[in-house]
């Protein structure tokens, strides 16, 4: 009796311990996470050549994706074959032909 008692004292004790050491963990990295989000939060609202550069980036990202694509990556598949099953036989051959 005296044994089971000790071990749910240390049993209780090792539960507390572990749920203050684990709550503490996840308020700090949400404090840490809100800190890094406030730094970035307020270094894109206080910039002012920055904004321009980052526009002429979203910019320049949209042509590089988009545009690009749309010229040099055109839809063959869809363009040279007329139903599902003949892309996939299409592909299946292609594949395990070359």
């Amino acid at each position: 009796s005296i044994a089971f008692t000790n071990y749910k004292l240390i049993f209780n004790t090792y539960l507390i311990l572990t749920t203050a050491m684990i709550s503490r963990i996840i308020g700090s990295s949400a404090r840490g996470l809100k800190n890094i989000w406030m730094f970035y939060y307020t270094g894109f609202r206080e910039m002012t050549v920055g904004k321009t550069l980052w526009i002429i980036i979203l910019i320049k990202l949209f042509i590089f994706f988009i545009v690009m694509k749309m010229l040099f990556f055109p839809n063959f598949l869809s363009s040279n074959f007329d139903n599902d099953k003949e892309r996939a036989d299409h592909v299946r051959h292609e594949l395990t032909n070359r």
